[in-house]
């Protein structure tokens, strides 16, 4: 927005105006405290226990005193750019494979089965044939 009003030489409320913002957003200051210190500290404690996200640090920092909303916190989690780091997938083959055979006969396993099926004195009329 500053280079626009240099470069361009125009008036504050025109770059506002042209970039679609409501001046008196632009010329807002924070009056929120800097959270330098809370900020340290939940990097300090992210580094040490890299498997814990913003709500588990939530607890540790409660633990310490620290009195801050979750919401507060996850803000602050993602401007620092904490994230938990991902584990892993899961392994795949790498390169091609070979395909799967067509059959080009009869099945003899299949055969046996069935034939043995037919042999047997259930098929042949015992009292448990359907």
């Amino acid at each position: 927005m500053d280079w626009a009003i240099k470069e361009m030489s125009c008036s504050q409320r025109r770059a506002c105006a042209l970039s679609g913002i409501d001046p008196r957003a632009y010329r807002r200051r924070s009056k929120g405290p800097a959270d330098t210190e809370l900020r340290a500290r939940m990097k300090e404690l992210a580094s040490e226990r890299r498997r814990f996200g913003y709500r588990r640090l939530h607890i540790l920092l409660k633990r310490e005193g620290w009195d801050v909303n979750w919401k507060k916190l996850y803000r602050l989690y993602r401007e620092e750019g904490l994230t938990i780091r991902k584990r892993g997938g899961r392994k795949r083959a790498i390169g091609t494979r070979a395909p799967m055979a067509i059959p080009q006969g009869p099945n003899p396993s299949a055969g046996r089965w069935t034939s043995c099926r037919m042999r047997s004195p259930m098929a042949a009329g015992s009292a448990f044939s359907a």
